[in-house]
Parts: structure tokens; sequence; C-alpha cells
């Protein structure tokens, strides 16, 4: 063996006991915090505004975030990402980089026209990410699977960038229930297709019902900013039916297969419409939960794009669904620039400092 070979060999050697070590040593520090409780540990040193996390996280050295192409060994998580204070979830890359864009100008930032903003997670393949100033952009794909890989790793990311009560919001398209397209819905519980308010949780072969709580205060502050006189839409509070499927849990007759008549569709639309649901998708339930479980203030907004009541098939025309898709970023906007220019304590109350007109 070479001489140059041995000092590498050598090398990774040390490495690997260094690694060992530390990974001894935050083992000991998490059996310690186990058995003698949270007096053991100073959580101001731990910067922990996040509930219930995985108390293994401390034993990863490094954490990989695969699906995001992140990991702490090779980020600074509190450079980077530190002075995040809001994550945006939407379904598309295409969609959150229109959003990422569209919300720099909002919150007063600036980017040369010779700068375009980079998808920080495009090595996964898999998610879009993109960085906004203090607003993270992230897209999520389609159903309840794929945005909980998602959440799972941006909640790690906030953890490990100590950011300080992040708020989440998803923004997206649904269908709506009653509600004339280009609605906006604010949900108010998200429900599964049982008509639960909650998110199955299949551990070791036993499922867990995680409830889907939203936060009720964001929901009235969001609802609050809204202006249907000048919007010349209406925004609503209401439940939202998140479903595990596109075609046959949402009681539509245009999917490959169908076990109910026109007949019976009409009959569950009738009856979740009286239970409140205003609108439906498939994402709801699980970014409730997830956030709910981890303490993380969160929202779902969305525009509707069909009226169920009336058909199935979206036939809205594409320049008219760009004008939709904008409609749930506005209201975020208006919501990001109350909290940034520093009008949060009005916010709580109402906030006065720009009152919605009554219509005439």
């Amino acid at each position: 063996m070479g001489e140059k070979c041995q000092k590498s060999v050598s090398k990774n050697v040390c490495d690997l006991k260094a690694m060992v070590n530390a990974q001894n040593r935050r083992i000991d520090e998490l059996i310690r915090y186990i058995k003698d409780g949270c007096s053991a540990v100073n959580p101001a040193d731990l910067n922990w505004t996040i509930c219930n996390l995985n108390p293994y996280i401390e034993c990863l050295n490094p954490d990989i975030l695969y699906h995001l192409t992140l990991d702490t060994k090779t980020t600074d998580f509190p450079k980077v990402f530190g002075d995040v204070r809001f994550v945006c979830l939407g379904g598309t890359g295409d969609r959150m980089n229109k959003f990422a864009n569209f919300i720099i100008g909002e919150i007063g930032l600036t980017l040369s026209m010779a700068v375009q903003l980079i998808d920080i997670s495009a090595g996964g393949h898999r998610y879009a990410l993109y960085k906004a100033g203090p607003v993270l952009c992230a897209s999520h794909g389609i159903g309840g699977p794929s945005i909980s890989i998602l959440l799972h790793e941006l909640i790690k990311l906030v953890y490990h960038a100590k950011c300080q009560d992040p708020v989440f919001f998803r923004l997206g398209t649904s269908g709506g229930i009653g509600l004339e397209p280009g609605t906006v819905v604010i949900t108010t519980q998200a429900l599964d297709s049982q008509l639960r308010p909650a998110y199955e949780v299949v551990v070791h072969t036993k499922p867990q019902l995680w409830p889907t709580t939203l936060n009720q205060t964001l929901a009235k502050e969001l609802s609050s900013l809204s202006d249907p006189c000048e919007d010349g839409y209406d925004t609503v509070l209401g439940k939202t039916l998140s479903a595990n499927d596109f075609y046959v849990e949402q009681s539509r007759l245009d999917g490959a297969f169908c076990m109910y008549t026109p007949q019976k569709k009409m009959c569950f639309l009738q009856q979740i419409s009286k239970m409140g649901v205003a609108n439906m998708e498939m994402e709801s339930t699980a970014f409730a939960a997830i956030l709910h479980q981890a303490g993380i203030r969160a929202a779902v907004v969305c525009v509707t794009i069909v009226n169920r009541n009336d058909g199935d098939q979206i036939d809205t025309p594409p320049d008219v669904l760009k004008q939709f898709d904008l409609r749930p970023q506005i209201l975020v906007a208006r919501y990001m620039r109350k909290v940034l220019f520093k009008c949060d304590e009005d916010i709580v109350e109402g906030c006065p400092c720009d009152p919605v007109p009554e219509c005439n």
C-alpha cells in the first residue's frame, strides 16, 4: 500500500472515529434527556419551537433530507434558512416558481433582471424548493403521501435552521361544492373520505388517527383581509373534504370506474354541503394533521376551479385558470405584508390599519 493511500485510510479512520464519538455523545445526551425529563435540557439552547419532534434526530450526524437534496453536513441551515418566517406549499414546481417571483415584489424585495431564483432541490427530481427572502416555497405533488414526505423534511429543515414560529400555507386548487369557480376557500376543518376530522397513520400495522386541527385564529385573520367588493370574487370559510383519489373518492362520474349513479353522486354532494363542506381536494388532512402534530400554525387556502354540482370535468379556459391561481397567493401575500410591516398586534384583533369596506 502506497504512502498516499495509507494517509487516506488513516484520515478516513480518524473521521469515522470522530463521527462515532460525536454520535455517542448525542446518544448519551438523549438518554439523559429521556431519563431526567425536560429539566435536563435548556429549551433556550435548543431553540425548540416545534412540538413532538423525533428525539432521535439529535443522533443523526448528518441529518439527510433526501428528497430535498439537503443535509446538515454540507448546508449551514441557520445561515441559509434561519430568516424563514413563512413556508408556502403548492402542487407543481412551476406554480411555486411563479409564486416565489410574485411574492418577492409583494413583500418589497428586489431581484436583478439578470438573476433567476434557483430551485434548491432540483437535484432530487421530486420537489421544487425556492427561497424568496423570509418565504420558502415548495411544490408538494399530488395527494397525502407526497405532501407528507415533503412536510417531514420541511419540518426538520425549519428545526435545524432554528426558525422561530414559522407559519405554513398550502395554496392550491379545488373542486367547489355549490360555489362558483374562482371562489377562494379558507379551510376551517379538513375531513377525510369517511368524513372524519382525522388523518390515518399506520404504525406497526396499528392505525392511529391524528386530528386535522388548523389554527382558527389564522383562518379568521386571512378571511378579514379579503375584500369581495374590490377583489371581484368571494372568499369563504368552510370545511374541506380531502380524498385519497381524484375520481372515485370524490364521487366523480368521469373516472375509469364508477360504482354509483348520478343521483347518488348528487345525494352525496348535498350531504357534505349540509355539513359545511365547501370544497374537495387531496392534501388537506395530511397537511393539517402533520403540522398540528408539530405545533406549527398552518392554513389551507384554495381556489375552486369547478362547481361539482354542475359537473366534474374542468373546462375553464387556461388563461382564466391562471387568474384563479393568483387568488390564494394574493390573500396570503396580504397577510405576509401585515406581519412583515410590523402590524402583528393589529392582525390579532383584525388589523384595523386596512379596513375592509362594506358592499353597497
